[in-house]
């Protein structure tokens, strides 16, 4: 029989793999990825996404050679690899798992009709998602623009279908060349910063499966309490091996409801958050840059470099803002409370554009991902679906000492705070004197004073709005 090429994307994986198990069934199997950098413009990944990248195609190539089957990689456009590697083997068929990205979407329509012109049989599958965007619509046949009723469609349909196991046998065809792993740079050389990811992860769909295991059998249960605990234990830390798909969603959904049952939808819903930004994503194609609320389109955003720069080393003299910036540096991490906090100071205490931050994040995190990172600081910034509302402004102090109270987290992160009382370790700059010294820190030599004020800060973003709303602009409250 002709080859049956699986055409792998973000979806690093054997279990629950759609296009793998409609692709092994009698054909010899080639396995294949493509680091098509060339079409992804300006959302190109990141470095600390290539770096998890690396260490997933490794995990998977190993996982495949199990079973006899090698993975292929080829660099440049997808479209055109394809097309060699279905010249150079015979291929009959291709099969990939769907990419839910506008541009993607586009591109991978045409391969699907190019390849179909040359006689292959080509199929796509939802391999990604909980649900096909297409079939969850509102009473307007739109798309969802707000999350509440969009979960209650979520769990009104019964949850997602049932994942399908992983393949215990695959029938390999003769290997086509194959690029070197090593040869493609993905791993940081000089300075080597992914020191820290090396100790905080360990990428790949065996790391996947194990932490989620931990999570359902005994964290879930108090996740609804625990979550928002900075320094804590209570998050499930699966993001990163949701965007790569190293884990699928139905398969975290289906464990979750074996393990916890009802007590585990406080942590479903999160994974419907996942879910309905990329929804929004697929109709909403420039929400990566653009506001979905195009009042924000004149908004008054500053242009201050030393600022941003500021945000972006954590010396913002905020501790918990500090704090989260440097764990996002050192780990290609941030818990959800602190990206909310670090969020909200960017856009609302320094009025910097939501979109510097996106920016940032889509660089450092290991978990951008293209519809979460820009629906979440969307979110925050008050211009999205569903947003939050204009006049909320986080206080880093009130949020350090009511998420982090005996500031574990700004210990651990912006250490030349660590020997300051718990009283003081929010708000260093009001500490007397001596207590400073005692605990070796001097304001404005190995500690930033605040880069602003918050009472000042939040009135400046709220005349802000304001000025906006004067201007013809009607803010959603």
């Amino acid at each position: 029989m002709a080859p049956a090429i699986v055409w792998f994307r973000n979806d690093l994986r054997l279990d629950d793999n759609p296009a793998l198990m409609a692709a092994r069934s009698g054909a010899p199997l080639v396995a294949l990825y493509v680091l098509d950098d060339d079409s992804a413009g300006a959302w190109r990944m990141g470095g600390a996404s290539r770096w998890w990248l690396h260490h997933s195609l490794s995990s998977l190539a190993a996982d495949l050679a199990r079973l006899g089957v090698p993975l292929i990689l080829r660099r440049g456009r997808a479209e055109l690899a394809i097309e060699a590697v279905v010249a150079e083997t015979g291929a009959g068929a291709v099969y990939w798992n769907r990419v839910y990205d506008p541009r993607a979407m586009r591109r991978d329509s045409e391969i699907k009709a190019n390849l179909r012109g040359c006689g292959l049989t080509v199929e796509s599958f939802n391999g990604s998602l909980l649900f096909e965007p297409a079939h969850m619509r509102n009473r307007q046949g739109e798309t969802f623009k707000v999350f509440s009723p969009f979960w209650r469609a979520c769990l009104a349909a019964g949850g997602p279908p049932a994942p399908l196991p992983a393949p215990t046998k695959l029938n390999a065809a003769p290997a086509p060349a194959s690029d070197r792993l090593d040869d493609w740079g993905l791993l940081p050389k000089e300075p080597d910063w992914a020191r820290g990811l090396r100790d905080a992860w360990k990428p790949g769909e065996a790391s996947a499966r194990a932490r989620l295991s931990d999570f359902a059998k005994i964290r879930v249960l108090d996740y609804k309490n625990a979550r928002d605990c900075i320094a804590g234990q209570g998050a499930s830390r699966l993001s990163p091996h949701l965007h790569f798909v190293e884990i699928s969603p139905r398969r975290v959904w289906a464990e979750i409801i074996q393990s916890a049952g009802e007590a585990g939808l406080p942590y479903l819903r999160e994974l419907g958050w996942r879910e309905f930004f990329h929804h929004l994503l697929v109709t909403n194609p420039e929400m990566p840059e653009r506001a979905l609320d195009r009042r924000f389109d004149g908004f008054p955003w500053r242009d201050d470099p030393s600022a941003l720069e500021a945000w972006r080393r954590g010396r913002t003299g905020y501790p918990l803002v500090d704090a989260a910036m440097r764990e996002l540096w050192l780990t290609g991490f941030m818990h959800n409370r602190a990206r909310m906090v670090a969020a909200s100071f960017l856009v609302k205490h320094l009025l910097l554009p939501w979109q510097e931050g996106a920016r940032w994040f889509w660089d450092t995190l290991v978990d951008a991902d293209l519809a979460n990172n820009s629906g979440n600081w969307q979110w925050v910034a008050g211009c999205g679906a569903d947003a939050a509302p204009y006049f909320r402004v986080f206080n880093p102090v009130l949020q350090g000492e009511k998420f982090d109270p005996d500031g574990a987290y700004v210990r651990r992160f912006v250490p030349e705070l660590a020997g300051l009382e718990s009283r003081w370790i929010h708000r260093p700059w009001e500490a007397p004197a001596h207590v400073l010294a005692a605990a070796g820190v001097t304001l404005g030599e190995t500690y930033p004073f605040p880069i602003v004020d918050h009472a000042a800060a939040r009135a400046r973003a709220l005349a802000a709005f304001e000025e906006m709303r004067a201007s013809g602009a009607d803010f959603k409250a």
